[in-house]
């Protein structure tokens, strides 16, 4: 018997299970693979070891005010990592031949800038007031203070009415410069959504710690950063049972009791949070029975978010000998986001993230660790891919992303090639378990974005102590997203077993 089961050790799941062990709760996280952290882990191929997923962390940082390194701090694991500041990113564009050194400094983002469209000093400055404004009134939202219509008055008097619109409406209402809206944009393929589609408020926190605290990465990888999670669960006296799979979600009359799991083992627990996706949850975990119209509605009302290809390259020379000056390179046909989330809907575009490991930690090494990653709207894919030509499929769509990166950075690197691995929708379906191998969550678009989520969360809790957590919980799909979504739910569930305790 346990006071919540957690199932599944993603960033969410990881998070939760430790932020409830901390709070006294006798916690069970199960995980159906060999290992915890989801898609933060790595693998190792040859001499090279490749993070899966991780292409960076925004505003993480010793001593600063982000809301990730205050998490951390709550969670009492910041002294145990190490890290590495990513100074810049280098956006390319292969179509339009631009290119552009962004630097995750503001003070220092705004002077370069002001070289590439004079005057457009003041709408770069109101962006930024507005983003701030955003970060406090989402912390207002959040913590559900009394009265926090009225703190949103006083202190963001500019949110409501920019609260539902999206990044591409606040680039109008701004009359910011066409130029500096599509670099400001630049960063979209981590959000999942172009300007059009993305919501002003999903995007304004992350900017901001992303210039106001930089950009960090683990030094020993995203792996070493979940082990530090687990071990300190597991230090407090927490549970994790590895290749326990869940199967079923059990019910004593319309109470739920706990789950069971594949080898047929029985757990039990009145409160669950799942780091499992809702679709998976309500259609494969419950009795049919137990299973309602609106579970099916909002499964059915959202859409799947992005998937991916990733082009894992481990080269026998330093970044150096083979002309590789950046840690992580954006690379599009051009800077229209909307336009290149529709070249995205075939599997052979130009858009992707290339992160250099060597080049991220600043480490001296005769070897280079290279990771393309790239994004897939829509189901391409699906209508080309066969069991009989799945690897040569996978072999051709290698050569194209090298071909990109290549291209972009004016280099060659299919000589230095010592390993490769290359990870496909069918990759991450089967290593991540959610639909159809999706990377992203439900799509952010239109009203279906976090403010609205954050908002409805207690409306949308269709069982009674379940929550969720990860990327398709409230907060959408990034690394530091996952893992505020984590302490999200297990807040949530502390003030449900509060209300139970007080009502017995």
């Amino acid at each position: 018997m346990y006071d919540v089961i957690v199932i599944g050790a993603g960033n969410g799941g990881l998070v939760a299970s430790l932020t409830l062990q901390k709070a006294g709760k006798k916690v069970l996280l199960l995980e159906a693979g060999s290992g915890a952290g989801g898609f933060a882990t790595s693998f190792v191929r040859g001499r090279f070891e490749f993070d899966a997923f991780l292409q960076g962390l925004n505003g993480y940082g010793l001593g600063n005010e982000s809301e990730m390194t205050k998490l951390f701090e709550r969670l009492g694991i910041t002294n145990m990592l190490e890290y590495s500041e990513i100074a810049n990113d280098y956006v390319v564009t292969l179509n339009t031949h631009e290119s552009y050194l962004i630097p995750h400094s503001f003070s220092t983002f705004l002077l370069k800038m002001e070289e590439v469209v004079p005057g457009c000093r003041e709408s770069i400055e109101n962006f930024w007031n507005l983003c701030k404004e955003s970060v406090i009134a989402l912390k207002h939202v959040e913590e559900k203070r009394k009265g926090f219509e009225e703190l949103l008055e006083q202190e963001c008097p500019h949110f409501l009415e920019i609260s539902t619109c999206s990044l591409e409406e606040v680039f109008e209402k701004l009359k910011m410069p066409k130029k500096i809206r599509e670099i400001l944009a630049s960063s979209w393929i981590f959000y999942g959504s172009p300007s059009r589609d993305l919501s002003f408020v999903s995007f304004a926190p992350s900017f901001y710690a992303r210039f106001t605290n930089g950009v960090t990465y683990p030094i020993k990888r995203s792996y070493a950063l979940s082990l530090v999670i687990q071990e300190e669960f597991e230090r407090l006296g927490g549970t994790i049972r590895l290749f326990s799979k869940v199967e079923k979600v059990l019910f004593t009359e319309d109470q739920i009791s706990g789950v069971q799991v594949a080898d047929g083992s029985i757990f039990y627990a009145k409160h669950l949070i799942s780091n499992v996706s809702p679709n998976v949850f309500f259609g494969s975990f419950l009795p049919k029975d137990k299973q309602t119209k609106e579970m099916n509605q909002i499964c059915n009302a959202r859409t799947l978010g992005a998937r991916g290809f990733s082009v894992y390259l481990g080269l026998n020379k330093s970044p150096q000998e083979l002309g590789i000056t950046e840690a992580r390179y954006l690379i599009y046909d051009s800077l229209d986001s909307n336009i290149e989330a529709k070249r995205m809907r075939e599997i052979y575009h130009t858009g992707c993230v290339a992160t250099v490991y060597e080049n991220m930690v600043r480490k001296s090494s005769s070897i280079t660790t290279l990771c393309i990653s790239s994004l897939l709207f829509g189901d391409d894919f699906d209508k080309v891919v066969t069991s009989e030509n799945y690897f040569a499929l996978k072999d051709k769509i290698a050569r194209h992303f090298i071909e990109v990166f290549e291209r972009a950075t004016n280099t060659s690197i299919v000589d230095a090639i010592e390993e490769i691995e290359v990870a496909t929708p069918v990759t991450f379906a089967r290593y991540g378990g959610h639909p159809s191998g999706v990377t992203y969550g439900y799509l952010a678009k239109g009203y279906d974005n976090l403010l609205p989520r954050m908002l409805n969360e207690r409306k949308e809790q269709f069982l009674n102590h379940v929550h969720f957590c990860g990327g398709f919980g409230t907060r959408m799909s990034d690394f530091v997203s996952t893992y505020l979504s984590g302490e999200d739910a297990a807040l949530l569930t502390l003030e449900d077993i509060k209300e139970e305790e007080s009502y017995v």
